[in-house]
Protein backbone atom coordinates (compact mmCIF):
# COMPACT_ATOMS: atom_id res chain seq x y z
CA UNK A 1 0.00 0.00 0.00
CA UNK A 2 1.22 3.09 -1.00
CA UNK A 3 0.90 6.12 2.11
CA UNK A 4 -1.61 8.73 0.79
CA UNK A 5 0.77 12.09 0.72
CA UNK A 6 -0.65 15.86 0.12
CA UNK A 7 0.98 18.68 0.03
CA UNK A 8 0.12 22.38 0.64
CA UNK A 9 2.28 24.98 -2.62
CA UNK A 10 1.69 27.92 -1.14
CA UNK A 11 3.08 29.63 -4.42
CA UNK A 12 3.70 33.31 -3.99
CA UNK A 13 1.61 33.85 -0.95
CA UNK A 14 1.48 35.10 2.56
CA UNK A 15 4.54 36.98 4.21
CA UNK A 16 6.20 35.73 7.07
CA UNK A 17 3.44 36.99 9.91
CA UNK A 18 0.85 35.64 7.48
CA UNK A 19 2.71 32.33 7.40
CA UNK A 20 2.68 32.14 11.41
CA UNK A 21 -0.99 32.85 11.30
CA UNK A 22 -2.00 29.83 8.68
CA UNK A 23 0.16 27.67 10.59
CA UNK A 24 -0.67 28.08 13.84
CA UNK A 25 -4.48 27.47 13.06
CA UNK A 26 -3.66 24.48 9.98
CA UNK A 27 -1.15 22.35 11.94
CA UNK A 28 -3.81 21.91 14.75
CA UNK A 29 -6.86 20.80 12.60
CA UNK A 30 -3.74 18.85 10.54
CA UNK A 31 -2.35 16.80 13.89
CA UNK A 32 -5.88 14.98 14.43
CA UNK A 33 -5.52 13.47 10.67
CA UNK A 34 -3.09 10.34 10.63
CA UNK A 35 -2.87 7.94 7.77
CA UNK A 36 -1.45 10.69 5.03
CA UNK A 37 2.10 12.07 5.22
CA UNK A 38 1.21 16.26 5.44
CA UNK A 39 3.62 18.63 4.07
CA UNK A 40 3.34 22.74 3.30
CA UNK A 41 5.45 24.30 0.85
CA UNK A 42 5.52 28.25 1.76
CA UNK A 43 7.94 31.07 0.22
CA UNK A 44 11.51 30.73 1.09
CA UNK A 45 11.44 33.80 2.97
CA UNK A 46 8.91 32.11 5.59
CA UNK A 47 10.72 28.54 5.86
CA UNK A 48 12.74 29.29 9.01
CA UNK A 49 9.75 30.88 10.84
CA UNK A 50 7.51 27.38 9.42
CA UNK A 51 9.75 24.79 10.64
CA UNK A 52 9.96 25.88 13.96
CA UNK A 53 6.02 26.49 14.11
CA UNK A 54 6.15 22.60 13.06
CA UNK A 55 9.08 21.58 15.45
CA UNK A 56 7.90 18.15 17.23
CA UNK A 57 4.54 17.83 14.68
CA UNK A 58 3.83 15.09 11.89
CA UNK A 59 3.97 17.87 9.62
CA UNK A 60 6.61 18.15 7.12
CA UNK A 61 8.54 21.13 5.08
CA UNK A 62 8.94 21.69 1.65
CA UNK A 63 10.10 24.47 -0.23
CA UNK A 64 9.31 25.61 -3.88
CA UNK A 65 12.87 25.53 -5.78
CA UNK A 66 15.95 25.24 -5.37
CA UNK A 67 19.45 25.51 -8.03
CA UNK A 68 21.11 22.02 -8.84
CA UNK A 69 24.54 23.52 -8.07
CA UNK A 70 25.95 23.69 -4.64
CA UNK A 71 27.27 26.70 -4.17
CA UNK A 72 28.65 30.01 -6.37
CA UNK A 73 27.74 32.93 -8.13
CA UNK A 74 24.51 32.20 -8.74
CA UNK A 75 22.55 35.27 -7.52
CA UNK A 76 19.02 35.01 -6.13
CA UNK A 77 19.49 31.47 -6.14
CA UNK A 78 19.07 28.70 -3.11
CA UNK A 79 21.18 25.74 -2.86
CA UNK A 80 20.43 22.20 -2.19
CA UNK A 81 22.75 22.13 0.63
CA UNK A 82 20.24 25.69 1.81
CA UNK A 83 17.30 24.50 1.80
CA UNK A 84 18.36 20.65 3.40
CA UNK A 85 18.96 22.86 6.60
CA UNK A 86 15.26 23.50 6.95
CA UNK A 87 13.51 21.06 4.82
CA UNK A 88 13.01 17.53 4.08
CA UNK A 89 10.96 18.00 0.48
CA UNK A 90 11.58 19.93 -2.25
CA UNK A 91 9.01 20.97 -5.40
CA UNK A 92 11.10 20.59 -9.11
CA UNK A 93 9.54 21.16 -11.82
CA UNK A 94 6.69 22.81 -11.48
CA UNK A 95 4.95 24.34 -14.72
CA UNK A 96 5.21 28.20 -13.46
CA UNK A 97 8.81 26.98 -13.42
CA UNK A 98 8.67 25.77 -16.74
CA UNK A 99 6.30 27.98 -18.35
CA UNK A 100 7.71 31.95 -16.66
CA UNK A 101 11.10 30.57 -16.22
CA UNK A 102 12.07 28.10 -19.07
CA UNK A 103 13.06 25.47 -16.96
CA UNK A 104 13.86 22.51 -19.39
CA UNK A 105 12.84 18.48 -18.35
CA UNK A 106 16.90 18.62 -18.74
CA UNK A 107 16.98 21.10 -15.95
CA UNK A 108 14.32 19.52 -14.11
CA UNK A 109 16.59 16.33 -13.86
CA UNK A 110 19.66 18.13 -12.58
CA UNK A 111 17.58 19.30 -9.63
CA UNK A 112 16.64 16.29 -8.91
CA UNK A 113 20.35 14.17 -9.21
CA UNK A 114 21.16 17.37 -6.64
CA UNK A 115 18.49 16.54 -4.83
CA UNK A 116 18.73 13.13 -4.43
CA UNK A 117 22.56 13.85 -3.38
CA UNK A 118 21.56 16.04 -0.25
CA UNK A 119 19.02 13.77 0.41
CA UNK A 120 15.98 15.84 -0.26
CA UNK A 121 12.59 14.32 -0.97
CA UNK A 122 11.49 15.84 -4.52
CA UNK A 123 7.99 16.56 -5.30
CA UNK A 124 8.48 15.95 -9.90
CA UNK A 125 5.60 18.05 -11.26
CA UNK A 126 5.06 16.61 -15.26
CA UNK A 127 1.78 18.27 -17.12
CA UNK A 128 0.45 18.93 -20.63
CA UNK A 129 -0.31 22.81 -21.65
CA UNK A 130 -4.26 23.24 -23.34
CA UNK A 131 -2.94 23.02 -26.26
CA UNK A 132 -1.15 19.88 -25.77
CA UNK A 133 -4.10 18.46 -24.47
CA UNK A 134 -6.47 19.24 -27.35
CA UNK A 135 -4.16 18.48 -30.08
CA UNK A 136 -4.27 14.70 -28.37
CA UNK A 137 -0.24 15.04 -27.41
CA UNK A 138 -0.50 14.37 -23.82
CA UNK A 139 0.93 10.74 -24.03
CA UNK A 140 4.03 11.61 -25.53
CA UNK A 141 4.32 14.94 -23.88
CA UNK A 142 3.71 13.43 -20.12
CA UNK A 143 5.63 10.54 -20.82
CA UNK A 144 8.68 12.44 -22.44
CA UNK A 145 8.44 14.81 -19.06
CA UNK A 146 8.35 11.80 -16.81
CA UNK A 147 11.60 9.66 -18.61
CA UNK A 148 13.60 12.92 -18.95
CA UNK A 149 13.18 14.66 -15.81
CA UNK A 150 13.83 11.31 -13.62
CA UNK A 151 16.27 9.93 -15.56
CA UNK A 152 19.99 8.51 -14.01
CA UNK A 153 18.42 8.66 -10.56
CA UNK A 154 20.07 5.68 -8.47
CA UNK A 155 17.75 2.56 -7.98
CA UNK A 156 17.40 2.62 -4.22
CA UNK A 157 16.78 6.59 -4.23
CA UNK A 158 13.69 6.16 -6.65
CA UNK A 159 11.38 4.85 -4.26
CA UNK A 160 11.24 8.43 -2.70
CA UNK A 161 10.07 10.39 -5.47
CA UNK A 162 6.96 11.85 -5.08
CA UNK A 163 5.86 12.39 -8.66
CA UNK A 164 2.93 15.17 -9.34
CA UNK A 165 0.55 15.04 -12.94
CA UNK A 166 -0.63 18.50 -12.98
CA UNK A 167 -2.26 19.42 -16.12
CA UNK A 168 -1.15 23.02 -17.03
CA UNK A 169 -5.17 23.73 -17.99
CA UNK A 170 -6.52 23.00 -15.05
CA UNK A 171 -3.92 24.47 -12.61
CA UNK A 172 -5.49 28.23 -10.92
CA UNK A 173 -8.27 27.48 -13.34
CA UNK A 174 -11.06 26.52 -11.38
CA UNK A 175 -11.37 23.81 -14.86
CA UNK A 176 -10.15 20.71 -12.74
CA UNK A 177 -9.69 17.16 -14.56
CA UNK A 178 -11.76 14.84 -13.41
CA UNK A 179 -10.84 11.23 -11.73
CA UNK A 180 -11.31 8.56 -14.48
CA UNK A 181 -8.68 10.82 -16.97
CA UNK A 182 -6.72 12.06 -14.68
CA UNK A 183 -5.99 7.93 -13.17
CA UNK A 184 -5.63 7.19 -16.91
CA UNK A 185 -3.21 9.26 -17.50
CA UNK A 186 -1.16 8.03 -14.55
CA UNK A 187 -1.86 4.32 -14.91
CA UNK A 188 -1.44 4.34 -18.46
CA UNK A 189 1.42 7.12 -19.37
CA UNK A 190 3.67 7.89 -15.90
CA UNK A 191 3.58 4.20 -13.95
CA UNK A 192 4.40 2.98 -17.49
CA UNK A 193 7.23 5.84 -18.07
CA UNK A 194 8.69 5.27 -14.36
CA UNK A 195 8.57 1.03 -15.17
CA UNK A 196 11.36 1.66 -17.66
CA UNK A 197 13.41 3.69 -15.79
CA UNK A 198 13.41 1.59 -12.69
CA UNK A 199 11.33 -1.75 -13.42
CA UNK A 200 7.84 -2.04 -12.86
CA UNK A 201 7.88 -2.96 -8.90
CA UNK A 202 9.41 -0.05 -7.86
CA UNK A 203 6.77 1.86 -10.63
CA UNK A 204 4.51 1.01 -8.58
CA UNK A 205 5.98 1.59 -5.03
CA UNK A 206 6.30 5.05 -6.20
CA UNK A 207 3.33 7.74 -5.25
CA UNK A 208 1.89 9.79 -7.74
CA UNK A 209 -0.25 12.91 -6.76
CA UNK A 210 -2.84 15.06 -9.12
CA UNK A 211 -2.55 18.58 -8.96
CA UNK A 212 -4.35 21.34 -10.25
CA UNK A 213 -8.04 23.26 -8.96
CA UNK A 214 -8.21 20.44 -6.28
CA UNK A 215 -10.60 21.35 -3.62
CA UNK A 216 -12.77 19.74 -1.07
CA UNK A 217 -15.52 19.23 -3.51
CA UNK A 218 -13.50 17.30 -5.74
CA UNK A 219 -10.82 15.46 -3.86
CA UNK A 220 -12.77 12.56 -2.72
CA UNK A 221 -13.29 11.74 -6.25
CA UNK A 222 -9.79 12.00 -7.29
CA UNK A 223 -8.32 9.77 -4.20
CA UNK A 224 -10.64 7.18 -4.76
CA UNK A 225 -8.76 6.27 -7.98
CA UNK A 226 -6.66 3.31 -7.97
CA UNK A 227 -3.47 5.10 -9.03
CA UNK A 228 -3.94 8.57 -7.71
CA UNK A 229 -2.17 8.80 -4.38
CA UNK A 230 -3.26 12.38 -3.01
CA UNK A 231 -2.41 15.89 -4.04
CA UNK A 232 -0.26 18.68 -4.64
CA UNK A 233 -2.47 21.28 -3.90
CA UNK A 234 -2.04 25.14 -4.20
CA UNK A 235 -4.81 27.80 -3.72
CA UNK A 236 -7.17 25.73 -1.55
CA UNK A 237 -4.00 25.04 0.83
CA UNK A 238 -3.82 28.82 1.81
CA UNK A 239 -7.44 27.95 3.55
CA UNK A 240 -7.41 26.23 6.58
CA UNK A 241 -11.01 24.48 6.39
CA UNK A 242 -10.21 23.46 2.37
CA UNK A 243 -6.70 22.34 3.04
CA UNK A 244 -7.54 20.12 5.97
CA UNK A 245 -10.90 18.81 4.38
CA UNK A 246 -8.72 17.63 1.32
CA UNK A 247 -6.18 15.80 3.31
CA UNK A 248 -9.05 14.18 5.24
CA UNK A 249 -10.31 12.91 2.26
CA UNK A 250 -6.99 11.64 1.86
CA UNK A 251 -7.20 10.17 4.90
CA UNK A 252 -10.23 8.17 3.85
Amino acid sequence: MRTPFVAGNWKMNKTIAEARDLVSTLSIKLREINSVEKVLCPPFMSLLAVSTLLEGSDIGLGAQNMHWEEKGAFTGEVSPAMVKELCKYIILGHSERRAYFGETDEIVNRKLIAAQTVDLTPIVCVGETLDQYESKLTREVVSKQTSLSLRDVSPAFAPRIVVAYEPVWAIGTGKASNGPEANAVVKDVIRPALAELFGNETAQAIRVLYGGSVTSSNAVEFFGQPDIDGALVGGASLKVDEFAAITKAAAN
